[in-house]
């Protein structure tokens, strides 16, 4: 909460930029591809911001906790801290920051007379599912940074390559290929959990709950590993960064 009160106050407009900053990130998106480049996906804005407002979710988050044990060497070197503590500080940081914008998505569906039905509450375990997604990665690349620095670069290339990948300004279901539509969504799971937020608040049906499920369990535990891992090599770690 203090690191969010001291960044806050940075600010003129203070905590208002949680909101306006992805919606400005939409805005950009949605003159560049609908206006400049004549998208004629039916309720375009909608169908980007349900893709770009829970990317952003996760690339912020990622993005930030992947240099957040490196930011702590100081703290690191007097205490012996756990390690993963700080990209998991970094994610809640990035949840707490969220709640408003998606609130504000949802608030965006229902101007288009999409209200509330009883298929919303898929969006639950979606976002539990996302959240493991996002401190999975959050994890790994925490610790690649802290022992390789130059990694911060290609978290950072990765993450621009998966805006591309992602679904967000094109819709999945346009590959006439099936085989290769379920090898995406396999792959990349971005790009399932950005069609399903779509399923869920555009076309009122839900997702694939087996695939969600899966994708759920298998994050679970790889941050399980993830734990143990950080664990045993919370002493190097500690050597590399305050030492760099």
């Amino acid at each position: 909460m203090l690191s969010l009160k001291a960044e806050a106050s940075k600010l003129y407009l203070s905590y208002l930029w949680w909101i306006l900053e992805p919606l400005l990130f939409v805005l950009v998106f949605y003159v560049v591809f609908s206006i400049v480049l004549s998208n004629r996906t039916e309720n375009f804005l909608l169908f980007l911001m349900c893709g770009k407002i829970p990317f952003l979710w996760f690339s912020k988050s990622v993005n930030s906790a992947a240099s957040s044990i490196v930011a702590n060497r100081g703290l690191i070197g007097q205490l012996d801290v756990p390690k993963i503590l700080f990209p998991y500080t970094a994610v809640q940081i990035g949840l707490y920051k969220q709640w408003a914008v998606i609130l504000v998505l949802l608030g965006v569906v229902m101007g288009y007379g999409l209200m509330p039905e009883l298929n919303w509450v898929f969006l639950l375990p979606l976002f539990l599912v996302q959240y493991l997604l996002i401190m999975t990665l959050s994890i790994v690349c925490a610790l690649l940074v802290s022992f390789i620095p130059d990694t911060q670069m290609l978290v950072s290339m990765g993450i621009t390559f998966l805006l591309f990948c992602s679904g967000i300004f094109w819709d999945v279901r346009s590959i006439a290929n099936l085989q290769l539509q379920e090898w995406l969504l396999i792959v990349n799971p971005m790009l399932f959990i950005i069609e399903s937020y779509r399923d869920v608040l555009m076309y009122r049906s839900s997702y694939n709950m087996n695939h969600l499920l899966l994708l759920g369990v298998g994050l679970g535990l790889c941050i399980l590993v993830l734990h143990g891992l950080a664990a045993k090599l919370s002493r190097s770690i500690a050597a590399r960064v305050t030492t760099a």
